[in-house]
């Protein structure tokens, strides 16, 4: 043995200590699952280990919590302008900007009407990857039609005059069909690819009628669409030339998402409304049916299993998680920014009535640890953006209508 060893030997039990501490103080956070509620499918068994009920896990910080904005009315959707200020979709049919100092602009002109009764209204926004040159955006929109109503999709110019947002030369590229007489389950997120096309996620519309058509290529219930930023639809589409399909169908057999982001790899992703019980993650591949009304992990809001009461059937796709209870998903990220280096390459998504911000760490395609945020603010939330500046901001539904800001430090 030389004089070295001992040294050597100290240095490795440190090491071998160290590493230790650090795989009790993981175990630690990733002990239990935060769900201790019953499920609601009682004899419901997931596929596959951790598709629910993920152990819960907690940062080893506190995030900094403030109020960007107060006073936004059903405020649905946001996007940062390339100048810091934010564009903000209010679900009555408003579209206002607010300013680095939090002032809200007076509602734009040029919308076209808006259906703004149940859950519709105006819902997305989303700016077009060139908005920097051609000041275009796009937005989803509960639209009233003679027939009943509907999902739609437009398009237009952006400007301001005295302050005041304008939206001119709109065109309505994409329309769902058919029209409903419903005023549930619209959907619905705009997602923009790097090719140039663009993912729309539509809702079943929710009534029994009319949501068995999830499951019906000549439909637009209950599918995510993928169009050209013209409305046109791209010749890759997997139902391109099927005289049984809609051609612009991407994936089929959703019920209602208002989450939908792409991934860090570009792939995407999509959070579903479950009835009671059942919420989904997916991550949508073209031509495959989710399921729905056919198989999920919820029951009718009144008690009874839906349908044959299954949650598998051979030719349908399972989600890669879900919740039971429900968490109510609406918007969604992938964190990429430099601000929370612990929090990189996790997902993170808004609860409404569950009155929280969800974060899922991912390994592989799988949850592997879910934490539980902003519960003390007690507020819904609608949508959920990485700022610029690397902060993470929610959009809420709380009684004051705010914008907050989660940050580092004080």
């Amino acid at each position: 043995m030389t004089a070295h060893a001992p040294a050597r030997y100290l240095l490795a039990a440190l090491a071998f200590t160290a590493a230790c501490t650090a795989c009790a103080r993981e175990a630690d956070n990733a002990a239990t699952a935060l769900e201790t509620r019953p499920a609601n499918g009682k004899d419901f068994k997931p596929a596959f280990a951790g598709q629910t009920r993920a152990p819960g896990i907690k940062s080893s910080f506190e995030p900094t919590v403030s109020v960007v904005a107060s006073g936004l009315k059903s405020a649905w959707a946001f996007e940062f302008l390339p100048d810091g200020r934010i564009l903000i979709a209010e679900r009555a049919g408003n579209l206002r900007i607010i300013d680095k100092t939090g002032k809200i602009s007076a509602p734009a002109t040029g919308l076209p009407k808006v259906l703004f009764e149940g859950q519709g209204g105006l819902l997305d926004v989303a700016l077009d990857p060139q908005f920097a040159s051609n000041r275009t955006i796009y937005w989803s929109y509960a639209e009233p039609r003679e027939d009943g109503n509907g999902t739609a999709l437009a398009k237009g110019v952006l400007s301001e005059k005295d302050g005041v947002p304008d939206v001119s030369n709109v065109q309505v590229i994409f329309r769902q069909m058919p029209s409903w007489k419903s005023t549930m389950h619209f959907g619905s997120r705009i997602v923009f690819n790097p090719d140039g096309t663009l993912f729309l996620a539509l809702g079943e519309r929710s009534v029994p009628a009319a949501r068995v058509h999830a499951q019906d290529l000549s439909m637009h219930l209950g599918k995510i669409v993928r169009i050209n930023s013209d409305g046109s639809v791209p010749k890759d589409n997997p139902f391109v030339g099927r005289s049984d399909a809609k051609p612009e169908i991407w994936s089929y057999g959703h019920r209602n998402i208002q989450a939908a982001t792409l991934d860090p790899q570009g792939k995407l992703w999509e959070i579903e409304h479950g009835p009671r019980g059942g919420d989904e993650l997916n991550q949508p591949q073209p031509g495959r049916n989710y399921g729905w009304p056919i198989i999920t992990y919820g029951i009718e809001y009144v008690g009874p299993k839906i349908g044959d009461g299954l949650t598998a059937k051979a030719g349908m796709e399972q989600p890669v998680y879900y919740w039971d209870p429900v968490i109510a998903p609406s918007g969604m990220i992938f964190y990429t920014g430099d601000m929370f280096p612990e929090w990189k390459g996790d997902l993170f998504v808004g609860g409404l009535n569950s009155l929280k911000l969800v974060r899922l760490k991912l390994q592989d395609g799988k949850v592997i640890g879910e934490e539980w945020l902003l519960q003390d603010q007690k507020a819904r939330i609608r949508d959920v953006q990485q700022g610029p500046d690397g902060a993470i901001y929610v959009a809420t539904e709380s009684a004051e209508g705010q914008l907050l800001k989660i940050s580092k430090g004080s």
